[in-house]
């Protein structure tokens, strides 16, 4: 019997997109948002409760965004969240880079 060939797909560094998502950004842009409050949260060493007492929001979905669940989030929540931990949100518009085709969104954390 001969081996069946396999062929490797390369990706196109956004799972969301290489997933099919119609909302790719969308998502994306909740993941980065979510991986920076999860740092907050750390960095300020806040346990679940004291997290959903400080955003006004059940225990549990802390857990979730922890787990990143963010079927409860959007981005403005998220962003409203990280005002909250005592940090600016600030939103730059500029011409987008050569070579992606959409525009590109992505969130930074400024020291």
């Amino acid at each position: 019997m001969g081996k069946k060939a396999e062929t490797i797909e390369v990706g196109s560094g956004d799972v969301f997109t290489d997933l099919g998502f119609k909302d790719a950004g969308e998502r994306k842009l909740r993941v980065q948002l979510a991986m920076r409050i999860n740092e907050l949260l750390q960095e300020r060493k806040l346990t679940q409760a004291n997290s959903a007492a400080l955003f006004g929001i059940p225990q549990p979905h802390i857990s979730e965004l922890k787990h990143y669940k963010l079927n409860h989030f959007s981005s403005e929540r998220l962003m409203h969240f990280i005002t909250l931990l005592d940090k600016d949100v600030e939103i730059i518009i500029r011409p987008k880079a050569k070579g992606h085709g959409s525009g590109m969104l992505s969130v930074l954390l400024a020291a």
